[in-house]
């Protein structure tokens, strides 16, 4: 900041322990009058525009709002122009991981060494939720600057290369593991989840906020029709109307083993939802846990559980034997000796329909991506990943040089 500039003005004089200083007086940030002294009115000069300019910096970083108000106000202003579940994942991860580690710093206050700290606990997390947090972190002090809430934008040389755990490449379930599953959980709370995870590869959040008016059994093909997505708000469901991209938009047609399952729930079933709970509501979080829990009992999957012994809190192992029943429990069978997640439902449908040659395009279409890069990926990497095919494929190419030497 430029000094200003002006003439050396006419000081008071002061006389203290026999000598002569030259006096002026100041008002500080807080409006009390600060006296600087100087044996010269050059010096004093010099010492004014110092502390004026101290002043001012003060003045501006006591003005300027904490990092938890703009924030807030950032989110407000956002709400304009994105969906409802961008906005959702937005407020989620900056009072998560901004507002709750920096939250009472002021906002001219903020370095970048202060920030880097509190992405310290984000990096123990995946690396696409690092990356999206040191975006969110740009985006919102870029905003700052640019409104001249700020001077400097502490986030200009903030990278998220090298930040977060990266995620462990996606597998398809095999067939055999996927009969495997089903006759496991046949009759289980979480059969007709799978279901459709595995044959209409449908996203977790659509799967929960399907609604039995978005599915058509009695057309000569059946289908369904995703236009609502699940979230909660603590712990609490909320389903929306509208979805995170356009292209998640989407008719999905039915396999006939997936029309007939759905059939027999909406037979049994008393709610709009497809996938309720008791009271025929839609999943709160912990509940959409529970349900899934039903499949992570029945794995060969090590664990860890604590009880009090004598009053001290005692760790044991748990290391389930494939074929055996639970320890504590009769009806259950450690049936499955590889793991499952939700989204691996997911890739399987959308392998499952690259290896049965169906055009990228469609899989795009069938998938919901709003991008042809994400399919793309997924689609050279199962299309291309299979030795046995690529020689089928190269056979033709090459043919004109059977018997050519070099």
């Amino acid at each position: 900041m430029a000094k200003r500039k002006r003439a050396i003005p006419q000081y008071g004089t002061v006389t203290l322990n026999d000598l002569n200083y030259y006096r002026t007086r100041v008002q500080d940030a807080d409006g009390k009058l600060v006296a600087l002294y100087a044996r010269t009115p050059e010096e004093l000069y010099d010492k004014e525009l110092n502390a004026l300019e101290q002043i001012e910096n003060d003045t501006f970083c006591r003005k300027s709002p904490t990092v938890a108000e703009y924030c807030e106000k950032w989110l407000l202003m956002q709400s304009v122009h994105v969906r409802a579940t961008t906005m959702t994942d937005y407020t989620s991860k900056v009072r998560r991981h901004i507002i709750k580690e920096l939250g009472d710093m002021r906002m001219a206050d903020v370095t970048l060494d202060d920030i880097q700290v509190a992405l310290v606990p984000v990096s123990k997390k995946s690396a696409s939720v690092y990356k999206s947090v040191v975006v969110l972190y740009k985006s919102i002090f870029r905003a700052a600057k640019e409104s001249r809430i700020i001077d400097s934008n502490p986030t200009v040389y903030l990278t998220s290369k090298g930040g977060g755990i990266p995620q462990k490449e996606k597998e398809a379930l095999t067939d055999e593991q996927v009969e495997r599953l089903l006759e496991t959980i046949k009759g289980l709370p979480p059969y007709v989840f799978v279901m459709l995870g595995l044959y209409a590869g449908l996203r977790r959040e659509e799967i929960l906020a399907l609604q039995w008016d978005s599915v058509y059994l009695d057309t000569e093909y059946p289908y369904l029709t995703v236009r609502r997505a699940w979230h909660t708000e603590n712990n609490r469901p909320v389903i929306l109307d509208e979805l995170k991209t356009k292209a998640a938009e989407r008719n999905i047609p039915l396999p006939i083993c997936l029309a007939d399952c759905l059939k027999e729930a909406k037979v049994n079933s008393t709610s709009e939802y497809v996938i309720t709970n008791r009271e025929g509501e839609p999943l709160s979080y912990t509940q959409f846990q529970q349900l899934w829990k039903y499949i992570v009992t029945r794995t060969v999957k090590e664990r860890v559980y604590y009880r009090y012994e004598n009053g001290k809190r005692v760790k044991h192992t748990v290391t389930p034997v494939l074929g055996e029943k639970a320890a504590h429990n009769g009806k259950v069978v450690y049936s499955l000796n590889f793991e499952v997640t939700p989204h691996q439902l997911r890739h399987t449908y959308i392998t499952n329909l690259i290896h049965s040659s169906v055009d990228p395009k469609t899989v795009q279409y069938l998938a919901g991506h709003e991008s042809s890069k994400i399919t793309m990926d997924i689609y050279a990497k199962v299309k291309y990943n299979r030795p046995d095919e690529l020689v089928k494929s190269m056979g033709g190419a090459f043919a004109q040089w059977d018997g050519v030497r070099a």
